[in-house]
């Protein structure tokens, strides 16, 4: 097996593991579970793992460095209306391939699914180009995010209140494990370019930029529909048997998915071999590499989004149901919070991010205090959606103060962490968010009685919002070590953020490793 594939996976195992212990804790202690669901959750589980390691290995691979070519490329153009389009093309075609997106579609009632696909593209499109517009020009992103909110909070008094959920849920799904990678690699190639001191800091803020777009966008749509009604289909438990009816389950339900990844893959694909016919930047060697690292990322993806939709997602909509009709339902709100400090360890672009943000900052923030930090803000935000289920709190009291909150703090934090937290927010709820929290929180309110729309959707929203603050919190106190005049500079493990600037020349971007150092036959 390849070295760094067997690593990968190796990652993908401990970060999956703690969310499968709980749930077989749960199973155990609270909500019973049958032998055949419980092996078909296990399996769900291996799949996961192997489709996390193939997939991190293939965005590493192939989205990186087209990514980071596209915005070195965008860089070196003078032509401001191009590069406006080439933003808004690259964005829309990369939010209509991201999974995510198709899943939450299907679910919300009185919308067209192309429309809502449509329309989400289109405010990711608009705000990646605001956002390459911005890294160019060297425009604070506090500002432009500060101007936004308040735009995106004015707007959520005059949405219908079944809609608003749906549309800030919007803003979390479309940065998933198709757009992070490639959106995340395109800031650094972008501002890899200037070379200045805040190029690091500004390299960062472009998923943030675009998980804002699709909320505006679809607070807009809620002027043309108003969705009165939920039509919800929860995820059935299969009726397995024996270790054949578990391997057919799988097998006939892997098809959609490989349909699915496939279709998502080809528009990535074609900007790939029509930048490289155009700009010939990469070697063959390193066409090689990436076309390789498109195929782990098929791979991948295949095997995740079957193993979450197939053993994952029925798991949770039963324990939600389960929990949630027993006479001890606020204890969602504590195994909520504990599930959500877990599973975001289990999100594929989570680890993307963490580990970006620990090269780019020249290990000034880890991919370990990354993780920890995300898993308190996602934990406390799960808990905070399960609250919502069962008291129907309206989702406005907590993501109206929360975002001013964010806003605020922005004033005072280095440069670079604003856009890291704002960045972490659309990044923490990815498929593992939709496919079992949603899941999750949906059976939980069918049991109390509450009504879908309003109190059931809204989670993915929650969990974008808390990193935002949990990192930004992260930053202030860095900020405050840094600070301490006992702190001899020998002994810093870290660089002042704002000095921070990349090394390395355009072309170093895509100088890989021989292939055959890397384990590729």
């Amino acid at each position: 097996m390849n070295q760094k594939l067997k690593e990968k996976i190796m990652e993908s195992l401990s970060a999956v593991l703690p969310i499968t212990g709980i749930v077989l804790l749960i199973s155990i202690l609270l909500v019973p579970l049958e032998l055949s669901t419980m092996f078909m959750f296990l399996t769900g589980a291996i799949m996961l793992v192997i489709g996390m390691g193939f997939f991190q290995l293939g965005a590493e691979m192939s989205m990186t460095p087209l990514g980071e070519g596209i915005g070195v490329q965008i860089s070196k153009t003078k032509h401001i209306a191009l590069i406006i389009a080439i933003g808004f093309g690259m964005g829309a075609i990369i939010t209509v391939s991201e999974p995510d997106l198709q899943v939450l579609a299907q679910q919300v009632p009185s919308i067209p699914n192309t429309t809502l696909i449509l329309t989400v593209a289109a405010g990711v499109g608009i705000f990646l180009a605001v956002a390459i517009v911005r890294i160019l020009f060297q425009i604070n992103l506090s500002v432009i995010l500060t101007v936004l909110y308040i735009a995106l909070i004015g707007m959520s008094f005059l949405v219908p209140k079944e809609f608003m959920a749906v549309a800030f849920d919007s803003g979390g799904v479309t940065t998933g494990p198709m757009t992070v990678p490639f959106i995340m690699a395109m800031g650094v190639g972008l501002a890899s370019v200037r070379g200045d001191k805040n190029a690091s800091s500004d390299s960062f803020g472009l998923v943030a930029l675009s998980s804002v777009g699709p909320v505006l966008a679809v607070q807009i749509l809620g002027y043309f529909f108003n969705p009165s009604e939920a039509a919800y289909t929860a995820s059935s438990l299969a009726d397995v048997v024996t270790t054949r009816d578990l391997l057919r389950e799988f097998l006939f339900s892997m098809p959609p998915y490989v349909e699915e990844v496939f279709i998502s893959l080809i528009p990535v694909a074609a900007v790939f071999f029509i930048f490289q016919l155009f700009t010939r930047r990469y070697q063959n060697r390193h066409v090689k590499r990436i076309v390789v690292g498109f195929g782990y990322t098929y791979i991948g993806l295949v095997l995740f989004l079957c193993g979450v939709n197939v053993g994952f997602a029925p798991v949770g909509s039963f324990l939600g149901k389960e929990i949630g009709a027993a006479g001890w339902r606020w204890l969602l709100v504590p195994i909520g919070m504990l599930i959500g400090y877990y599973i975001v360890k289990a999100e594929p672009a989570i680890q993307v991010l963490n580990h970006q943000v620990e090269g780019v900052t020249n290990g000034a923030v880890s991919a370990k205090d990354m993780n920890r930090c995300l898993s308190v803000g996602v934990s406390v935000s799960v808990g905070l959606a399960m609250l919502r289920v069962l008291t129907g709190m309206p989702i406005y009291w907590i993501v109206i103060p929360g975002y001013i909150t964010a806003l605020v703090m922005s004033r005072f934090v280095p440069r670079m962490f604003v856009g890291i937290a704002f960045d972490s927010g659309g990044v923490a709820s990815g498929p593992m968010t939709t496919t079992f929290l949603i899941p999750l929180s949906i059976g939980a309110c069918e049991a109390v009685g509450g009504n879908l729309m309003t109190d059931a959707f809204g989670v993915v929203a929650l969990v974008a919002l808390t990193p935002l603050i949990a990192v930004q919190i992260m930053g202030i106190r860095y900020q405050i070590v840094l600070s301490r005049p006992d702190t001899a500079a020998a002994d810093r493990k870290v660089l002042p953020a704002d000095d921070m600037v990349f090394d390395f020349e355009d072309d170093d971007i895509f100088d890989f490793e021989e292939d055959e150092e890397d384990g590729f036959e």
